[in-house]
């Protein structure tokens, strides 16, 4: 081919891509927007919206429906959420993820062998945040009762065709559940015969979910018949849930099955309202929730992205990839060293982490011609005017800080002496091999997303999850336990800040994302996806601002993962979580050369047929005065406009 063609080719080519229909169509609207993880679950924001609800009203209905089909996350799990009220032209932040249990220490699981926290049964349990985090939106956003909002799943739960991807996974789990009576009674209601999970489409019934969630609307309709008013009558459903018989029974069926939350760890927790972090890429304001989330992970890789010419790079080329994939493990150093609770000491050095400058350092490590393997954290504190009072553990870890803030690679770090010892003979950082499949399932596992927007101006991104099958059942509650303790540390050379303690939340994957231009909502998006999900939304966000993408074509685009980072769910030994340094996930569609390009950078590749994740987005059309919604092509999300 002749040099000019091949020019023109290049130039030409992401307008030929972008100009291809995409999978899903996308999504239009003037009134409203509800997109989430499952049809159903977007048919019940749907109907909030058609009964004069906000969009805060939609999203609740959402989240609560998507939580009684088991949309890999249940009632028990967490909830966090970014809201724009158009009222006072801010974005909040709604913290609704619940903590560690009376009993939950260091101590207490490493005299069980273990690194990490378990990934399943009761001992992965922190306390409840949804239902909490429900009726906390509801109550200060919302318009509508928690009987409105709940209908459609409590319509749910009284018995619902079974789609085939729940089903399957409650037989896939069936030998864990067994485990759990409270659970097999639910999951399991042909036990004994071949197929012991509902088959699919068959009618899936949940009895005792049903009754739970009857009592808190009987608790807000006797508040009313009393006099209360509406804000007022969502909290003493919260309080039955929390301090209750619903309470009273959920602690019960925990500890009877070996769990440690107790009625005080209920009565105790409560959902906060924070302010969010952002960052301005490009007249972009991106918000994301605090440092007990992944999210700022986001926020460094856009200041850091902000100092190079991507688009001179080209979309998905090898020189792009090469680059993104550097940026990623620079943020995903930090947040793996740095990241906590904010509400407990040490505090995290989050102006550091965020500043500008430190940004432009970080960016000057990054190798144009090869993978970049020995990437570490840096030191964000002298942007604080602080000195880093971790160079010491940083030094076991392999890593020394020099004064030009660059990270110089070291021995095998030290992360626990103990598991050190026992692993002498095995590469534990700079693990060569390809991630097998446990490790990938860890990396990806999913959860849900929630995206709403209405006329008025009210804007929500959610990313609520906990309570996945297999899950244990707390009780004759019907609620499933949390399984976020797993995502704590017990050994302060991994991260100081994320230390496992009563009463404290661990570090979190889960990110949803507002970005607003002009004091104006610009888009609205989440994704599921474990350690995948910052990853898959950065490059969501860029295929926009960058490329030019519309919002659907945004969602399906190809992406790249990475894995060279420490995973934050499953395994309970060092080596379940150990970075994979080099270790990328590409599209099937990427170009040999491309390919070939990447291997020379010292990349091993592992190709996907969908690897955009699924991304749930609303674009907002000021221009036509109008949402764009998009909704991956990867999963069963969808959404309804109007």
């Amino acid at each position: 081919m002749k040099p000019y063609i091949t020019l023109l080719i290049m130039l030409f080519l992401p307008a030929i891509i972008f100009s291809q229909y995409t999978q899903k169509p996308p999504l239009h609207g003037k009134n409203w927007m509800a997109i989430t993880g499952k049809p159903l679950a977007a048919e019940a924001g749907a109907m909030i919206f058609q009964q004069g609800g906000n969009a805060v009203d939609a999203a609740c209905a959402m989240i609560a429906a998507t939580c009684t089909m088991w949309d890999v996350l249940s009632w028990g799990g967490e909830t966090q959420a970014l809201i724009y009220n158009p009222n006072t032209k801010k974005v909040i932040a709604i913290n609704a993820l619940g903590v560690a249990p009376t009993g939950a220490t260091v101590d207490f699981f490493k005299s069980k062998g273990m690194a990490f926290p378990p990934e399943y049964g009761p001992l992965a349990a922190v306390t409840p945040g949804t239902p909490g985090g429900i009726c906390y939106m509801l109550a200060e956003y919302g318009t509508m009762s928690l009987k409105q909002v709940l209908a459609p799943a409590m319509q749910l739960a009284a018995g619902y065709p079974i789609e085939a991807q729940t089903a399957n996974s409650m037989e896939r789990g069936k030998k864990m559940i067994k485990q759990w009576p409270y659970s097999k009674a639910v999951f399991l209601p042909h036990e004994g015969q071949q197929r012991e999970a509902p088959e699919p489409g068959e009618i899936f019934v949940q009895k005792d979910l049903l009754e739970t969630l009857t009592k808190m609307v009987e608790e807000e309709q006797q508040a009313l018949e009393n006099k209360k008013n509406r804000k007022d009558a969502i909290y003493a459903a919260y309080d039955r849930f929390y301090k209750g018989d619903i309470a009273k029974e959920f602690v019960r069926g925990a500890q009877e099955q070996g769990g440690l939350i107790t009625m005080q760890d209920l009565a105790k927790w409560k959902p906060v309202e924070e302010e969010p972090l952002h960052v301005n890429y490009k007249g972009i304001e991106v918000y994301k929730l605090q440092q007990w989330t992944q999210g700022p992970s986001m926020l460094q890789a856009l200041n850091i992205l902000e100092n190079l010419d991507l688009k001179s790079m080209g979309y998905n080329s090898a020189r792009y990839m090469n680059t993104l994939y550097q940026v990623m493990s620079l943020a995903f150093a930090d947040r793996d060293f740095y990241y906590g609770d904010p509400y407990f000491l040490p505090e995290e050095p989050m102006k550091g982490l965020l500043d500008k400058t430190y940004a432009r350092q970080r960016a000057a490590l990054i190798n144009s011609d090869k993978s970049n393997p020995d990437i570490g954290p840096g030191d964000p504190y002298p942007f604080e005017g602080k000195t880093n009072p971790y160079t010491n553990i940083l030094k076991q870890r392999g890593f020394t800080i020099d004064s030009t803030n660059k990270t110089i690679p070291g021995a095998i770090p030290k992360h626990d002496a103990t598991q050190i010892n026992a692993m002498q003979q095995k590469d534990v950082v700079r693990n060569t091999g390809t991630p097998d499949s446990a490790y990938m399932d860890r990396l990806w596992r999913g959860t849900t997303s929630v995206e709403a927007a209405d006329k008025d101006g009210w804007v929500v991104s959610v990313t609520p999850s906990g309570g996945w099958l297999p899950a244990c059942i707390a009780g004759h509650t019907g609620v499933g336990m949390s399984q976020r303790l797993q995502s704590f540390v017990l050994d302060t050379a991994l991260d100081p800040f994320n230390v496992i303690e009563p009463g404290k939340r661990p570090r979190v994957t889960l990110t949803p994302t507002l970005a607003m231009k002009d004091g104006k909502p610009f888009m609205a998006f989440a994704v599921q996806g474990g350690d995948t999900q910052e990853q898959n939304l950065l490059q969501c966000f860029l295929n926009v601002v960058e490329f030019g993408m519309t919002i659907q074509e945004a969602v399906e685009a190809s992406n790249i993962n990475s894995d060279q980072l420490w995973l934050s769910l499953g395994g309970e030994q060092i080596k379940d979580r150990q970075p994979h340094p080099g270790s990328i996930l590409v599209n099937s569609d990427t170009p040999d050369y491309v390919r070939s390009a990447l291997r020379k950078m010292g990349y091993r590749l592992t190709i996907g047929e969908r690897t955009s994740g699924p991304i749930n987005a609303i674009y907002f059309d000021w221009k036509h005065g109008s949402f764009w919604g998009g909704s991956s092509n990867n999963g069963e999300d969808y959404g309804i406009g109007w």
